[in-house]
């Protein structure tokens, strides 16, 4: 039986030495978009679980497919064929995504630990504990960062230790969107802000400051030179 509690302190630990090693920025701003959020917190608010962690989740599943299951990524209008199978078919994604978290192992609405570790943990208990059990790290959670570098279950039951993880892992995802969205948290994580630009370095163009030579330049040099403003 996998001790649940060393996974977290383990995920925990591996969090603040992660790097990431792909760009994660384009699904990251996907997942984090208005639109995406606003139905993410739809189904947040049904069942407790934090927004990003149904995001992230989402996209290792489906893609961020509207038209899947969040429980395994079938098809939302089909009875599920993979674990947890029999589920479905559903009307619609939200319908679908609380049926996932509420009613279907590993009971993500359950969860009161939303630290860092907790959040890991109980998304790598989402994908399976294959890797835990072997004391590797998941590449369901740590895809495209340097705790990870080879080894993923191709099918249920069977482990390839050469075959590396072509997703997105949840840790580099939700590293990502933190960086976009200062309102995502967890307890134990910290992440750099965005670098300042360097001493001396030209401001930001602005409509009252624009960059010069460009069109907004000519036009308020115009302005100030018909009204006499300097």
């Amino acid at each position: 039986m996998t001790d649940l509690v060393a996974l977290k302190a383990a995920n925990a630990s591996r969090w603040p030495k992660a790097k990431l090693t792909r760009n994660f920025m384009p699904a990251a701003k996907r997942l984090a978009a208005p639109a995406a959020k606003s139905r993410y917190q739809a189904v947040s608010a049904r069942t407790g679980v934090p927004w990003p962690f149904i995001a992230v989740a989402h996209e290792r599943e489906a893609s961020q497919n509207w038209n899947t299951q969040l429980g395994q990524g079938d098809p939302l209008n089909q009875v599920s064929t993979h674990v947890p199978r029999g589920r479905g078919p559903f009307k619609t994604w939200e319908d679908g995504a609380y049926d996932a978290l509420v009613n279907c192992a590993p009971f993500a609405a359950r969860n009161k630990d939303w630290s860092i570790g907790g959040t890991l943990a109980m998304l790598e208990q989402y994908n399976g504990l294959g890797y835990a059990n072997k004391g590797r790290p998941s590449p369901y959670i740590w895809a495209g960062t340097n705790q990870y570098v080879s080894g993923k279950y191709v099918r249920d039951g069977v482990y390839d230790p050469a075959t590396v993880d072509q997703q997105f892992g949840c840790a580099g995802l939700l590293m990502t969107m933190m960086q976009l969205d200062p309102t995502i948290t967890f307890t134990g994580a910290r992440i750099a802000p965005a670098p300042k630009p360097p001493p001396g370095a030209a401001p930001r163009p602005t409509i009252a400051t624009p960059a010069k030579g460009s069109i907004g330049a000519f036009f308020v040099d115009l302005f100030k030179s018909v009204f006499g403003r300097k």
